[in-house]
């Protein structure tokens, strides 16, 4: 149990560990120099720790006022505290659910045409982590609790990266990579969507600025200009309730300062983000080619969802707005329809819908990008909404900061099949 433990925690469980060593391993089947080896090796880990970084900042020290004012702003109906603590209780079936899960993944990657390896570590932990949550809360218990997550696990880890294949393809140009990341379900829909009424010929990334206004083309900039208009709007709510925006925010000294850091930082998380996302393609591609070649012939891997956002920065910022906008709107509209309330998705409207908006670009262009993402808006309030009968005893508080997307879906799906099986 203590290796299993070991191998659970202290490889699977740590995405830089579990790239370095397929790096690794991807450069010795190739016969690489030692030196080469060494190198291609740390350098993976090191573009996996500046991507995380990155991401960080984002999720971080960027938006988190923006969530502290929503709970203060929409007390109501709040959030039934999760009674059971899946990570502490069921870690050991979640290891297990995440091992066996992963096995599936290379056989079928091996013996069949799916040939995707499910690549990108935490989320290696992350949907098993959501299956024994959807399990236990239906009432599942031993064996039959990890075989409905760890079927589930297997199923997601073939089918959402070759679901996406095709759509990173129309982006890319190229079918060297796709995306494991639950962004699955709103690629898949912005793809569609924008693919029946948008014009592909018509670019996001096309878009002309005036010369006085070229400095938006970077979307560091953009992102954090963004930031700083939704807390001066949100600062206007907070002050007109007659409540008092440092305790609200949770700043001391000035809100310039507060506003002028929170902003800045998303835009310093961005910067930061793309050039890890750089940094990691660049290693773990071809050394991934000495695992297709010798271990999986054909077999290509399946990553963390921002290996995409270079591709389409504008497509990503336009979609994160638009996704903001009517995300928010859905939450003031369906207030006191769920037994939950909901906060702003944030997380998910910049990861899983800016990917979902750069594939929206590529099958519908400006148009397709923004009505695909509009409409992504509405699906991820509802998935969090409908998915509280399915969490609400286990890690609903969890999915409200990081559902909206496949985690809810397939966990209500999960739920559902659960429930009709005695």
């Amino acid at each position: 149990m203590s290796v299993l433990n070991f191998i659970i925690k202290e490889i699977f469980g740590q995405g830089a560990i579990f790239l370095a060593l397929v790096a690794m391993v991807g450069l010795i089947l190739q016969k690489k120099k030692p030196s080469e080896i060494v190198r291609g090796t740390l350098m993976t880990a090191i573009g996996f720790f500046v991507l995380n970084t990155g991401t960080g900042l984002i999720t971080g020290k960027s938006i988190d006022g923006i969530i502290a004012t929503f709970n203060t702003l929409m007390p109501g109906n709040a959030a039934a505290p999760a009674s059971i603590d899946i990570g502490a209780e069921y870690g050991t079936q979640i290891g297990v659910v995440m091992l066996i899960g992963f096995a599936f993944n290379i056989l079928v990657a091996r013996f069949t045409k799916w040939k995707s390896v499910f690549l990108t570590g935490h989320m290696l932990y992350w949907f098993p982590f959501v299956f024994i949550a959807a399990g236990v809360d239906a009432g599942l218990t031993g064996g039959k609790l990890i075989g409905f997550a760890a079927v589930f696990t297997g199923l997601y880890m073939v089918i959402a990266p070759n679901l996406m294949r095709p759509l990173v393809k129309a982006v890319t140009g190229k079918d060297d990579f796709t995306i494991a990341h639950p962004t699955t379900t709103l690629s898949v829909i912005a793809g569609f969507v924008a693919g029946l009424v948008g014009d592909k010929s018509k670019s996001c990334e096309d878009l002309k600025l005036p010369e006085s206004l070229g400095f938006l083309r970077e979307v560091s900039i953009t992102g954090s200009i963004s930031i700083a208009l939704v807390y001066l709007i949100l600062y206007g709510i907070v002050s007109a309730q007659g409540l008092v925006p440092a305790e609200v925010f949770g700043y001391t000294g000035s809100f310039f300062t507060y506003l002028f850091t929170h902003s800045v930082y998303f835009g310093v998380g961005v910067t930061v983000m793309l050039q890890g996302v750089r940094m990691l393609i660049a290693e773990i591609v071809p050394a991934f080619k000495g695992i297709a070649e010798k271990l999986v012939p054909g077999a290509i891997p399946a990553l963390d969802c921002p290996v995409l956002f270079g591709y389409g920065p504008n497509s990503l910022l336009i979609g994160f707005i638009v996704a903001v906008i009517t995300s928010t709107a859905t939450i003031l509209l369906t207030r006191g329809m769920f037994p939950t309330v909901i906060i702003p998705l944030i997380f998910t409207c910049f990861f899983e819908n800016g990917c979902a908006a750069i594939i929206a670009n590529a099958k519908g262009g400006i148009r397709g990008t923004i009505i695909a993402s509009a409409l992504n808006g509405v699906i991820m309030v509802l998935l969090v909404g409908f998915g509280a009968y399915f969490f609400n005893k286990t890690i609903q508080p969890w999915m409200l900061v990081y559902g909206g997307q496949d985690f809810s879906l397939f966990g209500i799906i999960e739920g559902i099949i659960a429930r009709l099986i005695p």
